[in-house]
């Protein structure tokens, strides 16, 4: 390789970190076009001469400072404080869908590897068709109801109704307490069939 064509080439790579630093959302498409560089080349220099690669952004519900995560724990810790008693008599509900096989997702079979050893082969597969909705019922002590969609059966406001008598049956018998004394709070998402007027 000439002399020319490594300076041309150290110039290119540095151009290249320089766009990177800049703007680290430019694809390997608009540094080619940029530089004016095949997509390959660019891919090249960007993982073998600068050693960087492309990395997906971890997503947080928010990026708190130091005072306002310290001021979390002490509201969460009075919460807990002040409603002890009231959390333990809240029963959550909820609705899932399970399928017969659910496939593992790329992250789930994810692997180390050595550089020399080939990248893990994973085939196409997609979940089953055959799957079943599962309604739990649950507090702070365990599972108090659960069932499972009848095949062919919609959930709508009929159907969640007689779900919730079935419910109020499982509390007099797996709650007591909390029957006795009338004390449970129901807790669930705002789905339509959970909020229809009946």
């Amino acid at each position: 390789m000439s002399k020319f064509v490594e300076q041309r080439a150290c110039i290119k790579s540095i151009w290249l970190r320089d766009l990177v630093i800049n703007n680290r959302r430019l694809t390997i498409r608009d540094l080619s076009e940029s530089v004016g560089i095949s997509k390959g080349s660019v891919n090249t220099i960007l993982k073998d001469v600068l050693g960087l690669k492309w990395v997906k952004s971890r997503l947080v519900p928010k990026c708190l400072n130091l005072f306002e995560k310290q001021n979390r724990v002490e509201v969460c810790k009075s919460m807990l404080a002040d409603y002890a008693v009231k959390m333990k008599s809240i029963i959550t509900g909820d609705e899932t869908w399970i399928y017969v096989f659910d496939p593992e997702t790329t992250d789930q079979s994810s692997e180390y590897r050595s550089p020399n050893e080939p990248s893990p082969k994973k085939s196409r597969q997609s979940r089953s068709k055959i799957k079943v909705m599962l309604t739990v019922f649950f507090d702070y002590r365990g599972v108090v109801h659960q069932e499972f969609l009848p095949k062919g059966q919609t959930v709508n406001k009929e159907y969640y109704l007689s779900v919730m008598r079935r419910l109020r049956n499982s509390i007099r018998r797996k709650r007591p307490d909390l029957w006795k004394n009338n004390s449970w709070f129901l807790h669930h998402d705002n789905a339509p069939s959970h909020t229809a007027i009946i």
